[in-house]
Order: structure tokens, then C-alpha cells, then sequence
């Protein structure tokens, strides 16, 4: 991998790690569920009439767009909105890597090696110990609202792996076309119709300018730019290659929402944050065989297959 394909790589993990922040600013002006639904439809209306169809079967676009789109982001923004702090998001959602090898090996079949069982194992232990360190400050709900997002990628993982798409791309973006009506519906059922238009025309809030700018950073360069490189990364280089860079994302999100939110993590939630990321990443590596020639040796799977919607 040529060194300006992997500083392309680290850019896109810190454009993710970012959309943390931005997502943080959007929340303190629109409700999480409309929030949801507003941030696909602007991806969703240029995509009906620019974007040609990806040319997969429907059921495994809308599987996609339920999972990916609408579960994960649903709790996801649930989840901050009720108190989950942005760089501790931006760790949990790396899950979702351990959850789409297990529901892999449940539905498709698909062989786990020890490698994997052991990175499992690990980035389990890891987020174990965040989830306990989080309990002693009472935050454990967002924790497993944000947990609970993680699985809705998986899931989306599965149905884009079915999809088999000659074009992610295309895929990830006709997928934004699936949340954006459900999202809305459950929002003026939950959060009210009073909520919805109250963020639509209280634009004197101190925190309306930075919810839009946080929206559009989200929709322009976590999801379009972000995606277009990692898929662009993709398309050349071996899943288990590019895959790693992904776990710079909390990282980023950590480091930053230390730097610009003034979040802190304790000493436990840090241990567990370093076995997370440990965890996943010796999971997705490709493990060293000097028995066989290169030729000879079997493709590594990696632990999870990031899709290129962006993290968060």
C-alpha cells in the first residue's frame, strides 16, 4: 500500500473520528429520531434522481438501510442524546466488528478461525470494562443504546456482504434512501410533531448554527467525501489492509472530544479502550505463516468489514 494511499486511509479515520463532534453539535438542536431522518434525506433526495440503481436485489438494500441506516444511527444518536459521551460513542460502535464475525458464523456459516475468537474475546473483556466503568457514574443506558447501535451495523454488515454490490458506493448511498420515511414516522410519534417544527424554526438557539454545521459536515464530508475515499482505498487494496486504519477512529473521537468537549475518561475506561481496540485489530490482522509460500497461504478474513458509510 503506497504511502499516500495510507495517509488517504488515516484522513478518513480522522473525518470519522471527527463526525463525533459534529453529531454532538447536532444534537443539542434537533430531536435524535428526526435527526436521523433529516440527515439521510439529504443523502436520499439526490440519490433518487442522480445515482443509478446498484443493480443488487431489494431486500438486501432495505436490509441494509434498516440495519446500517436507521437501527444503528437510531440508537446511536439515542444514545448521546441521553447522556453517551461522544468519544466513548466512537469506541462502543467498534463493536460492530465483533457482532457482524458472530452473526456471520450464525447465519452465513461462515468459519471463525482462533484468531478471531481470541480478538473477540479481548474487545469484549475491553468494552466490559467501559460498560462497568460507566455503571458507577449511572450512565449505563446510553451505554447500551450505543451498544445496542453497534449490532444494527452488524446487521447492515450482513445484508451489504449478501448484496455482493459492484458498487459500494452506490450501494451505501440508495441505502439513505430507506431510513429517512420510518425515522420520520417514529419521530412524530415519539418526539411529536411540537419538537420537530420547534428545531425547524427556532433558529435564534444558541446551538442552531453549529447543529447545521455539524449536519453538513455529516452528510458532506463524514458520509460523501469519507465514503468516496474509503471505497476509492477499497477497490485497491485487500479488505485486511485498509480494514486496520479503521481503528483509528475512536482515537480520533477520544482525542478529540477531549480536546474540544472536555469529556474525560478514567484510567479503567482507557485500559478498556486500548483492549477494544487491541481486540478488533489483532482480530482483522492477517496472522504470519512462514510455513507456506505467500502464494500458498489462504486469504485472512477479517474481523469486520467496515462498510464505507462512514463511522458514526
Amino acid at each position: 500500500m503506497p504511502a499516500r494511499h495510507r495517509l488517504l486511509a488515516v484522513l478518513v479515520a480522522l473525518l470519522w473520528g471527527l463526525n463525533f463532534i459534529a453529531i454532538d453539535a447536532s444534537l443539542q438542536h434537533f430531536p435524535p429520531m428526526f435527526l436521523v431522518a433529516l440527515r439521510f434525506a439529504l443523502i436520499a433526495v439526490p440519490t433518487v434522481l442522480l445515482v443509478p440503481w446498484p443493480d443488487v436485489p431489494v431486500r438486501w438494500v432495505v436490509g441494509y438501510g434498516l440495519g446500517f441506516g436507521a437501527l444503528q444511527f437510531l440508537f446511536l444518536y439515542w444514545g448521546m442524546a441521553a447522556g453517551m459521551p461522544a468519544g466513548l460513542a466512537s469506541l462502543v460502535l467498534q463493536m460492530s466488528g465483533p457482532f457482524t464475525v458472530l452473526l456471520g458464523a450464525t447465519f452465513l456459516r461462515e468459519r471463525v478461525s482462533g484468531r478471531q475468537v481470541l480478538g473477540i474475546l479481548v474487545a469484549v473483556g475491553g468494552l466490559t470494562l467501559v460498560a462497568w466503568q460507566q455503571a458507577a457514574t449511572a450512565t449505563v443506558v446510553p451505554f447500551l443504546l450505543t451498544l445496542a447501535g453497534a449490532f444494527g451495523w452488524a446487521i447492515g454488515n450482513i445484508c451489504n456482504r449478501q448484496a455482493k454490490p459492484q458498487s459500494p458506493l452506490r450501494l451505501t448511498l440508495w441505502m439513505s434512501v430507506v431510513p429517512p420515511l420510518p425515522m420520520l414516522a417514529l419521530s412524530l410519534l415519539v418526539e411529536g410533531p411540537g419538537e420537530i417544527a420547534h428545531s425547524l424554526t427556532s433558529w435564534d438557539d444558541p446551538g442552531a448554527v453549529g447543529a447545521v454545521v455539524g449536519l453538513v459536515y455529516t452528510v458532506l464530508v463524514a458520509t460523501v467525501l469519507g465514503s468516496g475515499v474509503w471505497t476509492w482505498l477499497m477497490a485497491r487494496h485487500p479488505a485486511g489492509v485498509v480494514a486496520p486504519f479503521s481503528m483509528l477512529v475512536p482515537v480520533v473521537g477520544m482525542s478529540a472530544a477531549w480536546l474540544l468537549l472536555g469529556e474525560r475518561v478514567t484510567p479503567g475506561e482507557g485500559i478498556g479502550a486500548v483492549l477494544v481496540v487491541g481486540g478488533v485489530l489483532y482480530g482483522s490482522s492477517r496472522a504470519t505463516r512462514r510455513l507456506l509460500p505467500s502464494a500458498e497461504r489462504p486469504p485472512a478474513v477479517p474481523l469486520a468489514e467496515p462498510t464505507d458509510a462512514g463511522r458514526g
